[in-house]
């Protein structure tokens, strides 16, 4: 007699498997079962009282003991053998005590064999077999249960049902009418018969309990099993999660590799080498690589796990997987767009900056609109200490991205960008792919700064491998010589910087959209420095605001007389060299600090005597002597331009450090004042027995360029006619040799620079009067402005009438 397959246990039906239960027919009183029943004998299953459980009879004395128990009182006894390979056991080959039984149901089969559904009913022990044919009957005693009631027996049995309420949980296997059974059954008898015919235990385990009728043995016997079955089926659950927690995309072999994994390290044994090729693959998996990238990635940790770790192509394997793995391929942070709190972060770091603010938040707008936006390359170009570098940093604020910066200042090697070949000695990849990893993201702000001071030599120009990464149209598949694989950039937002933008390699200028940061005006910087540099260099030297003041006038006189510049990282210095002076005198101070105030005529005390004195103080008082303007990369300047006569043969002589550009503006000049001397009223008559010589101040300085055709004209004019030029007008602009005066560039820096020197009035070609509208207002307003479109105009302004 055995337990059936499950093809029978579908003929029969779900209700009548339920491996535990209640039958629907009432149990019957132990004083109603015969004193003497047939035996049946089990082979492989052990029968509790309330188990319902299928058997096949397959034998022909098995088969006449069914006939005859469902002819009539369908109550049999059912014992275990002690051989489950015997087919007709004798007395010998059982065991003592089994279990009453009722047959509830009984199939039969073409094949010979018979199905009987059978139900436990009482345990018994049997006392004396009476026959042996045509199969076994024997006299029984029914055992009942010996339930004492105690706190303990209520301990035991509570700490049962919820061992087996996990047990179930953890085993899914069990049918629901198991887990039904189970949450209904509270008396302790029949509460261990239930767990000990459900339960994963040894036929040996299961008679043991049958035998016992004592319930508080039968659940301090069940207690050990079940605590043992729980951590076994707690184990294999947590090995079975390890396992399909890491096999979504995997096949048989790796399903087999984490299994024995996940065994090795519940016992403890782990190889080294194996940890960690096994913890790449974790992290190679989980970390979102492509699936071009992944399949790089799983074929360099196939070479890594057949070298040793001695070699040292072991190392340099290492180190590129650590690479392909840690980088943010699809790792991204969310963009905060919110238009009015970028604004709002942009106003509190920089004062000013309209069109540069303006260019940021229009892009913020249409990322909004369209999310996968490439991301634009914004070169921002403007004399030293205007905030292009600090802006960039306030750019990754009001996005919410990480910030990296790159200085390529001074950079010579093209390696630095497109990184070394993984053949060399030390290769890494390049500073973009390096700043890309610091930053944990693939949409970081990345800012380039002074990238007009990129060189070139033997090793290559970095502004050749800099034309891919600043193209929105090639970035996408940015290739690293040392990675060698495609690494999209065209969620970067790349922001570069620069001085000026003549040095910049043509085709990489092309590919920036250049917005212009000009010279701060004098209100500009005082309100700089009422906003920014004060409270930073107070806090810097741990000042507090209420004891140190730096009143406006104070301000503008260090502006005016200690700094000439176009931006304002000289007037922190002087800021920074007052608070010194203040932290001083607070400290030498006895008892409560007193409130510090730096006016004016501090400064000279502090700071030294005035550095700089205003240029339009010079009145001019000889002839030959104009003023122009200039522009340099650190900002514009006024530029004094001497002429001057003596004896000689005509000679024309320039000095002053000026290129060739400059040198024949000066020809020109020249030889268009000799062609309209009539109009001009110019005494020629002894040209050629005197030389006239230029000389333009600051020697030890390069200059060059067209733009002070118009300055040497008027002081060539003023020479030979003997006029003085007016103290209070500066100019600028070419000349031609038909005396036009023609458009030129950096205006807006020229026209801050007449501001800053106290000049009144400039003069600037008709063509530059669009240019006119970039300059500040406040400065406009306090400026008046000359277009000319002659030499001839620009004379008559220029000169003072005799």
């Amino acid at each position: 007699m055995t337990s059936p397959d499950t093809e029978f246990i579908r003929i029969m039906g779900a209700d009548d498997t339920a491996g535990a239960g209640t039958a629907s027919v009432p149990k019957p009183p132990a004083k109603a079962l015969p004193t003497v029943l047939p035996i049946l004998g089990l082979s492989d299953i052990v029968i509790f009282p309330g188990m319902v459980a299928p058997l096949l009879v397959d034998t022909a004395q098995s088969i006449r003991l069914i006939d005859d128990v469902v002819e009539g009182d369908r109550l049999l006894g059912l014992v275990l053998q002690k051989r489950p390979d015997i087919d007709t056991p004798m007395p010998e080959d059982l065991w003592q005590h089994g279990c009453a039984a009722r047959v509830l149901k009984m199939l039969k089969f073409p094949d010979n064999t018979v199905r009987v559904l059978v139900e436990g009913l009482w345990r018994i022990r049997i006392t004396e077999y009476e026959t042996q044919t045509p199969y076994l009957r024997a006299k029984i005693e029914v055992l009942k249960d010996v339930l004492q009631e105690s706190v303990e027996m209520t301990a035991l049995a509570r700490n049962g049902q919820r061992l087996f309420q996990e047990i179930i949980k953890l085993t899914p296997a069990l049918s629901d009418q198991v887990k039904i059974a189970a949450l209904n059954t509270d008396a302790p008898g029949p509460l261990t018969d239930l767990i000990g015919g459900n339960l994963n235990l040894t036929l040996e385990d299961r008679q043991r309990l049958l035998e016992t009728n004592n319930v508080q043995e039968r659940l301090e016997r069940l207690k050990p099993l079940m605590e043992r079955e729980l951590e076994v089926l707690t184990l294999s659950t947590k090995i079975q999660n390890d396992v399909t927690a890491t096999m979504a995309k995997s096949q048989r072999d790796f399903f087999l590799r984490e299994q024995i994994r996940a065994i090795q390290r519940e016992l403890g044994e782990t190889d080294p080498s194996v940890t960690e090729a096994n913890n790449l693959r974790e992290l190679i998996e989980k970390n979102g690589l492509p699936e071009e990238v992944q399949k790089i990635a799983f074929k360099e940790l196939e070479r890594l796990q057949q070298m040793a770790p001695s070699v040292a192509e072991y190392a340099i394997t290492r180190n590129y997987l650590d690479w392909l793995i840690y980088l943010p391929w699809s790792k991204s942070t969310k963009d905060t767009l919110d238009i009015k709190t970028a604004g709002r972060i942009l106003d509190q770091e920089h004062f000013g900056l309209g069109k540069v603010k303006d260019r940021l938040l229009e892009y913020i707008a249409v990322i909004k609109l369209k999310q996968n936006l490439k991301g634009p390359i914004l070169c921002l170009v403007g004399p030293p200490g205007v905030g292009k570098t600090s802006l960039g940093k306030s750019v990754a604020d009001a996005l919410g991205r990480k910030f990296v910066r790159i200085a390529l200042g001074g950079l010579r090697d093209e390696a630095e960008i497109r990184g070394h070949r993984r053949t060399y000695v030390g290769a890494m990849p390049g500073r973009i792919i390096q700043s890309i990893r610091r930053a944990e993201s693939n949409n970081p702000v990345i800012l380039l700064d002074e990238v007009d001071k990129v060189g070139s030599d033997y090793r290559g120009d970095p502004s050749a491998a800099l034309l891919e990464v600043l193209d929105p149209q090639q970035n996408s598949t940015f290739t690293d010589h040392y990675l060698d694989v495609a690494f999209d950039l065209s969620r970067v937002l790349f922001i570069t910087t620069a001085n000026w933008l003549d040095p910049i390699h043509p085709a990489l200028r092309d590919r920036m959209e250049v917005i212009s940061l000009p010279s701060y005006t004098a209100t500009e910087k005082l309100q700089i420095a009422k906003r920014y540099l004060v409270p930073r260099q107070l806090e810097e030297h741990g000042l507090q605001r209420r004891l140190v003041k730096f009143p406006d006038a104070t301000l503008r006189k260090v502006i005016q007389d200690y700094t000439h510049e176009a931006g304002v990282r000289q007037l922190e210095r002087e800021i920074a060299a007052l608070s010194r002076k203040a932290a001083r005198q607070i400290v030498s101070k006895n008892g409560q600090p007193s409130k510090v105030v730096i006016g004016e005529s501090d400064l000279t005390d502090y700071l030294g005597q005035p550095q700089f004195v205003s240029d339009a103080a010079e009145k001019i008082t000889e002839v030959g002597i104009a003023m122009g303007l200039a522009w340099t990369p650190v900002g514009g300047e006024i530029l004094f331009i001497e002429a001057t006569r003596m004896p000689g043969k005509g000679a024309l002589l320039l000095t002053g450090s000026l290129g060739d550009v400059m040198k024949e503006s000066a020809q020109t000049a020249l030889s268009y004042l000799r062609s309209q001397s009539k109009t001009l009223n110019i005494d020629l008559s002894d040209f050629d027995k005197n030389d006239i010589h230029i000389h333009v101040p600051a020697g030890a300085t390069p200059k060059d360029g067209p733009s002070a055709g118009s300055t040497i004209v008027v002081a060539l004019a003023s020479l030979l006619t003997r006029q003085l030029v007016r103290s209070d007008l500066s100019m600028t602009g070419e000349i031609s040799l038909r005396g036009r005066v023609l458009r030129v560039g950096g205006i807006k820096e020229k026209v801050l620079a007449a501001a800053r020197s106290g000049i009144k009035q400039v003069i600037l070609p008709d063509q530059n009067r669009p240019d006119w509208m970039d300059v500040p207002e406040e400065v406009r307003n306090r400026m008046k402005v000359h277009f000319v479109k002659h030499i001839s105009e620009l004379v008559q302004l220029a000169l003072k009438p005799k």
